[in-house]
């Protein structure tokens, strides 16, 4: 699933060539995607002129002049397309909404295994809405500090990687990201997130804030169906320190017999890769 950089660059795509553009028109080809979409999607969506875009999490909301924002969840496999309305390629295998905005641009959704969503919801009442509620903080903004951080993992005695895992703590971040971030820290990932505190909660949350920088400058991590709003795939995979590298030499350590590399282990049915010998 996109986490919030990959969700990040794709708003950021969408705003780029989208933003101040009204709607002409839209098509619905199926009623639903993880649930059912909203009654009357095309008709309340054409005419409307699209006044800026917000991330919240790992959630898209499009804010239109009528007052309504659409929310925009990629689930497992969706992305969006973005490209001329004018082109002569063929629409996507599983393209279920297509939106045509002025300027000659075409926005399809395109969502495979149909986990992805689409809701309408009042602008104004954005935060109140059911899937995002409940959210942490956002990890990139002024208000997420450490003692923050500290706060809301204090007497938590689940995993740190587990704990970060947990969108009520902290919004935005999946296992890519937390197992990046608790390697930038020296922070193991079965430590009990109710000891991280102090120094160790001030190294946590700049990892996270470090990585996610990092990841959004490079365009997020191209893996299975994520891809730009215009087909460019990032390339922060390249930069991967412990994600995927299971027995790679960690960059940190001497090597053999000090350090054997890079470890895997499954928590909660997630792989967590780390680095022994570093992260305490």
């Amino acid at each position: 699933m996109p986490e919030l950089p990959e969700v990040e660059t794709v708003m950021r795509g969408l705003e780029a060539h989208l933003l101040g553009r009204r709607i002409e028109s839209v098509t619905v080809g199926r009623p639903d995607l993880r649930r059912a979409l909203p009654e009357g999607l095309a008709t309340r969506l054409a005419g409307r002129r699209i006044e800026s875009f917000r991330r919240r999490g790992k959630y898209i909301l499009m804010r239109l002049s009528d007052g309504e924002s659409l929310l925009i969840h990629l689930g497992m496999s969706g992305r969006m397309v973005l490209r001329e309305a004018a082109s002569a390629e063929p629409p996507a295998r599983h393209e279920h909404v297509v939106v045509i905005a002025e300027g000659g641009w075409r926005l399809g959704f395109v969502d495979p295994r149909r986990f992805g969503l689409l809701d309408l919801l009042p602008t104004a009442a954005e935060d109140a809405h059911p899937l995002l509620a409940g959210l942490g903080p956002e990890p990139l903004s002024p208000a997420f500090t450490a003692a923050k951080l500290a706060a809301a993992l204090a007497g938590k005695r689940t995993a740190i990687k587990a704990a970060l895992l947990d969108q009520r703590v902290l919004a935005g971040l999946g296992n890519i990201y937390v197992s990046e971030a608790l390697f930038r820290a020296g922070i193991s990932p079965r430590r009990l997130a109710g000891t991280i505190r102090g120094p160790r909660a001030a190294r946590l949350a700049e990892a996270v804030r470090a990585t996610l920088t990092a990841a959004i400058a490079a365009g997020g991590s191209s893996l299975r169906d994520y891809v730009q709003p215009d087909g460019a795939l990032g390339y922060f995979q390249h930069q991967w320190k412990v994600y995927g590298r299971e027995g790679e030499a960690c960059e940190r350590c001497p090597g053999p017999p000090a350090c054997h590399g890079i470890r895997r282990l499954v928590q909660a049915g997630r792989s967590t890769f780390y680095c022994p010998r570093t992260q305490h």
